[in-house]
């Protein structure tokens, strides 16, 4: 990441009396320290000269401020280039210079006016947008709270409701809203943008208007009980949603500070939580994942070809069960036509039925519009052969996964489909290679594995074989970017890379469970820890039949480190397969509701017969902490064997796998990323002590070995790419 210039702002002066103060720094107009400090210049050699009546503060090319240069987050967290006094920017530069000038400025806004870049609009004397620009505070996704007074001047401007909402979810609002709210005082159209602004100046520099310092209005204010109640909701909210993350209390205690104890204290509060949250370890893991998501897209060999990807006009899809109808609905959204192939009237009804159910969804929650929803479903083609598949661009087979099926498939397609057509398989364990075996063309072959659900999931695993043509994998990147998803470009394999790096994460609770270890706290201990649930309450979500399907593929492939619980097979054959049968590891109501099951006992009993071991009572004693490592340590050692087979490109790759197809923790920096902060050594002592107690499930692999005699990383830096928040 990062800048070929350090950033400026541009002074001129115009004839009607106006300093139009412009922000440049490629390509959103970050806040670098060396951007602040010329703003701070400009501004004060506009104070001090007697032509200037009033002041105008814009971004380059279109766009306001993207915020705070998320690069200099290592020297504030390493205590380099930093102010030495606490509260420079915030209070010296933009409270005391800036909005305290006495000449009046406006804000001109568009494109983006995100965190800092807001907070310096915020501190303008009045705001004019365009109806389509972007505002917001979105610092929480980061780990750290808005810094340049945020906290202070947003609920002074737009409500305490409103302003909680739009910090603490990191949600930004559009021009029109943000008129409405009162955040901007005006919209222009971006020709008129400027003159708008630079009028409104000279109005109020000239009593025409009022002069308005945000950090002092209270009229928006609820009166403090109100506010109180508020804030106390907002934090229960912060408790349920995000127990594990302090930064967002932080917010909450600033923003209550500066109602109780004045905007001045407010700011200060503000500073402090903001300085504990900059250094705190869910920064340092979210700043990673924000630059990891951003370097996906960089891969060795192919996006540094120079190669331009291909249009794709057309896509089919082969299946229209609950993968291939939430593909279907994801490419309609995006604008692409698309045809669903199904083999007969009533299969196909049913998936044109999902897309349907899928787009009601969001014309229910107000996300689409009625007109939007006929729009977009006129996009699909539903067929039954494949007379409409000789001008597609791109096809994706979503049916079971049957290597015999695909494999009969993707002959078909290779008849039918023009030579150019990439074919694309959303297998989830299926080694492509197997998949194309009975056709000629290997170079546009490649994996499109999709997360269930599809629409809604923000991972795209490229798969690509070793006769993958380069070009399939630029095209199928430019796809994924339209279709608003995260790529993650993985080499060929069993379960290539999140489903392989995360088999063993249920393996390892049945063993444990087998050997003495409660369900119901492994599931407790996983989804304090973070995860969205445990282990079992995940198979009972997706159901026996897809669990035993795939873990048939890792039997078959690594059978040297698997490990085979009978429980699964035990309870299947009672017909407890999960939560669509009511009864799994959980019984379920009519709202399926999980709640535990005593009946549980006999099965885990019986498993452990079969097995041959008695429960160890150590096991019932260990911690949560013990749990979270015995489960995931197992997956550390497989991501490991992902990175030394080449699978994966780059560690970085695997924590965006890991927190979009898995739902790790990101305010834990992905799986890799949180391994680093054990250290190598100490997660291979730990595997290697399992291993000789329980067996070779456990054994660390060559690369963690060798890592862990060197005391070295796990994994390595994002690569830096050019991106601001």
């Amino acid at each position: 990441m990062g800048s070929s210039t350090k950033g400026r702002t541009d002074m001129e002066v115009g004839a009607d009396g106006v300093a139009l103060i412009t922000i440049t720094n490629p390509p959103v107009n970050s806040l670098s320290f060396d951007v602040l400090y010329s703003f701070k210049e400009n501004f004060e050699q506009a104070l001090r000269r007697d032509d200037v009546k009033a002041i105008v503060v814009t971004g380059s090319r279109g766009k306001f401020s993207g915020g705070f240069d998320i690069m200099s987050f290592g020297g504030m967290q390493g205590g380099q280039r930093v102010p030495q006094k606490p509260g420079y920017i915030s209070i010296d530069i933009i409270t005391d210079t800036f909005e305290a000038g006495r000449k009046p400025s406006v804000a001109a806004i568009d494109g983006l006016a995100l965190g800092g870049g807001l907070e310096v609009a915020m501190a303008c004397h009045a705001r004019i947008s365009t109806s389509t620009a972007q505002l917001g505070l979105p610092e929480l996704q980061l780990g750290i709270i808005p810094g340049f007074g945020g906290t202070q001047r947003l609920p002074r401007l737009v409500g305490l409701s409103k302003a909680l909402e739009m910090m603490l979810m990191s949600k930004s609002i559009k021009g029109e809203e943000a008129h409405a709210l009162g955040l901007v005082d005006a919209i222009a159209s971006p020709n008129e943008l400027v003159m708008t602004a630079r009028r409104w100046a000279l109005d109020i520099a000239e009593s025409r208007r009022p002069w308005v310092l945000s950090l002092f209005r209270s009229d928006k204010l609820e009166p403090l009980g109100e506010a109180r109640e508020i804030l106390k909701f907002a934090r229960a909210q912060a408790r349920k949603q995000a127990a594990n993350l302090q930064h967002p209390f932080f917010c909450i205690d600033a923003i209550e500070e500066g109602i109780v104890s004045g905007s001045r204290s407010g700011l200060h509060k503000e500073m402090e939580g903001f300085n504990k949250a900059v250094n705190s370890e869910t920064c340092k893991s979210l700043v990673h994942i924000f630059l990891a998501q951003r370097a996906t897209s960089k891969v060795p060999g192919i996006s540094n070809l120079g190669l331009v990807p291909r249009r794709i006009t057309k896509v089919a899809i082969l299946g229209g069960g609950l993968m291939g109808s939430g593909i279907a609905t994801s490419l309609i959204m995006s604008n692409f036509p698309v045809i669903l192939k199904e083999v007969n009237e009533k299969f196909l009804e049913a998936g044109i039925g999902r897309v349907k159910a899928n787009l009601q969804s969001r014309v229910k929650k107000g996300k689409m519009t009625q007109e939007k929803f006929e729009r977009t479903l006129s996009l699909l083609k539903g067929v039954l052969d494949y007379e409409d598949f000789k001008d597609v661009d791109m096809v994706i087979e979503a049916v079971i996964e049957n290597v015999s099926l695909k494999q009969q498939i993707f002959a078909d397609l290779e008849k039918y489909c023009p030579p150019h057509c990439i074919l694309a398989s959303n297998t989830s364990t299926i080694d492509l290679n197997l998949i194309g075996e009975r056709t000629k063309s290997h170079d546009r072959i490649v994996g499109a594995h999709f997360f269930s659900p599809a629409h809604v999931m923000p991972l795209l695993e490229i798969v690509r074989t070793k006769k993958t043509s380069p070009q399939v994998i630029v095209d199928l990147l430019d796809a994924t970017k339209k279709i608003r998803k995260t790529p993650v470009v993985v080499g060929n394999c069993t379960g290539f890379a999140v489903n392989r790096m995360f088999f063993p994460y249920s393996q390892s609770a049945f063993l444990f469970v087998d050997h003495g270890l409660d369900i119901y706290q492994i599931d407790r201990a996983i989804t304090k820890f973070g995860m969205p649930m445990g282990p079992f309450r995940m198979i009972d979500l997706v159901g026996f039949g897809v669990a035993m399907a795939t873990g048939i593929q890792f039997v078959e492939n690594f059978p040297e480190r698997i490990y085979k619980s009978p429980l699964i097979s035990i309870m299947a054959e009672d017909k407890r397969t999960g939560e669509a049968a009511r009864k799994g590891f959980y019984m379920y109501d009519n709202k399926r509701k999980a709640s535990p099951d005593p009946d549980l006992k006999k099965y885990v009993e019986k498993s452990r017969s079969i097995v041959g071991v008695t429960a160890d009572p150590k096991l019932m004693k260990i911690s949560d902490k013990d749990i979270v490592e015995m489960i995931f340590f197992p997956v550390v050692n497989e991501a490991c064997r992902v990175l030394a087979e080449g699978i994966a490109v780059k560690s970085s790759d695997l924590d965006i796998a890991s927190v979009m197809g898995f739902g790790f923790p990101a305010y834990r920096g992905g799986v890799m990323f949180w391994a680093d902060s054990f250290g190598s050594s100490y997660i291979y002592s730990r595997l290697d002590a399992w291993s000789k107690a329980y067996g070779d499930f456990f054994k660390p692999c060559a690369y963690l070995a060798e890592r862990a005699a060197k005391g070295a990383s796990l994994s390595a830096p994002a690569e830096p790419v050019k991106s601001r928040l």
